[in-house]
């Protein structure tokens, strides 16, 4: 039974100087947004998993297909030959079961156990713990990854087999891409953040919706009148005086529907005070200072850092980039070089540091982010395209913003 580190199979040591490709940073202009530039030296924090290919030849590639109450396991040898498949439930001697079987096929092989999960949801929290735990090496699959394998091949078909043993395959081929698993301090607060965001987000959505349909109910019951006596229709003054008052000869229907929403729009609004109130305190004890960039309030702070997590994942601003899928890609051929914006990569995250850029170049934004977005046009860009550029310089600041906790420094004039 394996329940401590001792005679567990490790991956060899990896190479200091193989890295992540970085993305195109079209053009290192973050000095003048107000940062200093780095050496290379500083992205040398190498924490992805970079194996060699005499590495690879002595590794057992283990891919976990999660989900709430079984997990299914498939072994891949470094040739892609499958050796095992196990599916095991989601409790702690389930997990010894696995390691059990992995160390088993691992020394009958003479391999060392690399573990990676496809998480979707979380559901997979237990079991990566006790993975890191024991000692092993563990990455995130993204789910985009093996369906795009699943869609290759000839004939497509799905099951929780047939997803593990594609988790396997893409660990097989992208080892060096995968970010690794992180249980430090910082990445534990990073997830209550991110938790916190991510209700706020629902709860937003959800005041949208009550708001769009309370539009048509005041429309039926004041018709155009509601417009004129407030300003916001919806300010917490408008919402008490649509609740306690009734029109004249109005269906009682609509009144009680119309005070129902008007009832659970005040409750979102303490809801979502209480939770932007909890986000600054997370967000002080964290030690991250973005908030402080122009553009950047708490809310889209607490988004960057709750999807980023452990900022020493990514060994330089590039990996980040790519990540966030803020770095374009390159559409090459012949003597024509031509870069599109990449539609991959970490959607909430890219929407943040979208936000953030967009506030950047706004009537009260950052001067030196608008002089770099009228440069770009000027350069013949179009605006969209100047606005992927500021996107990507907006990494850079964030990524050594969070890198060394330190407040933005507005440029020198």
């Amino acid at each position: 039974m394996v329940t401590t580190n001792e005679g567990l199979h490790r991956l060899p040591p990896v190479r200091g100087n193989e890295q992540i490709a970085d993305g195109h940073p079209l053009g290192h202009d973050s000095r003048i947004l107000g940062i200093q530039p780095i050496s290379h030296n500083h992205y040398q924090h190498n924490v992805s998993i970079n194996m060699t290919a005499e590495q690879k030849k002595r590794t057992l590639f283990v891919g976990v297909d999660v989900h709430k109450d079984t997990h299914t396991a498939v072994g891949v040898s470094p040739f892609g030959e499958k050796l095992f498949e196990l599916t095991v439930g989601n409790y702690s001697k389930d997990f010894r079961l696995l390691a059990e079987s992995v160390e088993s096929a691992s020394a009958k092989e003479m391999l060392s156990p690399y573990f990676g999960l496809e998480d979707c949801s979380g559901f997979g929290e237990r079991l990566s713990s006790f993975l890191l735990d024991a000692g092993y090496a563990v990455v995130h699959v993204p789910p985009i990854l093996v369906d795009e394998r699943r869609r290759n091949e000839t004939h497509p078909e799905k099951s929780d087999s047939l997803d593990a043993l594609g988790v396997a395959k893409v660990m097989l081929q992208r080892s060096d891409t995968l970010l690794p698993y992180t249980v430090t301090p910082e990445a534990k607060k990073s997830k209550q953040i991110k938790e916190i965001s991510v209700d706020r987000e629902f709860l937003v959505s959800e005041r949208t919706r009550l708001k769009n349909q309370l539009h048509t109910l005041l429309h039926r019951l004041w018709n155009t009148e509601y417009r004129s006596k407030f300003k916001d229709p919806f300010s917490l003054k408008a919402l008490r005086y649509w609740k306690a008052r009734t029109p004249k000869s109005a269906d009682p229907f609509l009144v009680r529907s119309m005070r129902r929403k008007v009832g659970r729009l005040l409750d979102l609004h303490d809801e979502i005070s209480e939770l932007e109130k909890e986000l600054e305190t997370l967000m002080k004890k964290s030690g991250h200072t973005i908030h402080t960039a122009s553009g950047c309030g708490v809310t889209i702070a607490a988004a960057i850092v709750g999807e980023v997590g452990d900022i020493n994942r990514f060994h330089s601003p590039g990996a980040l980039a790519k990540y966030a899928g803020c770095a374009p890609r390159e559409c090459s051929s012949g003597k024509t070089k031509r870069y599109r914006k990449s539609r991959s990569g970490n959607r909430r995250l890219n929407c943040a540091f979208h936000r953030m850029a967009l506030s950047q170049i706004s009537r009260m934004g950052n001067p030196a982010a608008q002089r770099y977005f009228k440069r770009k046009v000027s350069e013949g860009k179009s605006k969209s395209q100047a606005l992927v550029c500021l996107r990507r310089q907006m990494v850079n600041i964030v990524w050594m913003m969070m890198k060394h906790k330190t407040e933005y420094r507005y440029p020198q004039v």
